[in-house]
């Protein structure tokens, strides 16, 4: 399972769950195997948009290609919206991810206010940014990597972001770091150049990197899992709101 839908969300029968940022829907595929839980995604992007709605129907449609789907899996849908100004009534979800987006955001205290106002009282926050650490290194090795048009604006301290939360209205109950196998990745794409796309190198991590996302094999499991702590890409927090 997709390491911010872990153990540390239970997701429960009957949940609404949000996936803001839903880029091609990778945390929304995963709800499709948990029994009545209905997710939205929701992206800016058109083209975000119509991936995840396509990768979310294939999977319907060839459940066997995906290792099997939960038959009484929830509905699903993706709209395109504002997380500064999400289109949901107040209280809605039971759950609301947003993975790798606060670090896009110039108001990021305002896009956590507006997540706060649609999940309802004790609902789960599952928030994830890039940490510090792999991030800083990305930074000094490519400038077009920290200038680059709808990149990220900051880089966050761990403390920092956790009082931004905790500000926000959220008790922290877990975190973890994840992706210790990306840092590499995305370090070798600074070293030779963010858009350059004839970097063999690059292209064979990324195959491996697409082929642990849908083959999952235990080698590459626990290499990660052993990475994560010292490495990982990025620092994920779970929170209930108050």
């Amino acid at each position: 399972m997709f390491t911010i839908l872990s153990e540390h969300l239970g997701l429960q029968p009957g949940w609404k769950v949000l996936d803001v940022g839903c880029g091609n829907g990778r945390h929304l595929r995963q709800t499709r195997r948990l029994a009545s839980v209905a997710a939205i995604g929701l992206d800016l992007g058109e083209k975000e948009a119509r991936e995840t709605i396509a990768n979310l129907s294939e999977m319907d449609a060839t459940p066997e290609s995906f290792g099997g789907t939960v038959s009484e899996a929830g509905p699903w849908m993706v709209v395109r919206g504002d997380v500064y100004e999400l289109p949901f009534e107040d209280r809605f979800f039971d759950c609301v991810i947003i993975s790798e987006v606060l670090e896009h955001l110039h108001d990021d205290d305002r896009a956590i206010k507006e997540l706060s106002r649609i999940l309802k009282p004790g609902g789960i926050l599952a928030a994830s940014v890039p940490r510090e650490g792999p991030e800083a290194i990305c930074w000094a090795l490519s400038r077009e990597y920290r200038n680059s048009e709808g990149g990220h604006v900051r880089i966050y301290r761990r403390k920092a972001l956790r009082r931004k939360l905790t500000k926000g209205g959220f008790r922290i109950y877990a975190t973890h770091f994840a992706h210790g196998l990306h840092s590499p990745f995305w370090w070798l794409k600074c070293l030779v150049g963010i858009k350059r796309e004839n970097a063999r190198i690059v292209d064979l991590y990324h195959r491996l990197l697409v082929w642990d996302l849908m083959r999952k094999p235990i080698v590459t499991q626990l290499l990660e899992k052993a990475l994560n702590p010292f490495i990982g890409k990025s620092v994920v927090f779970y929170g209930i709101k108050e």
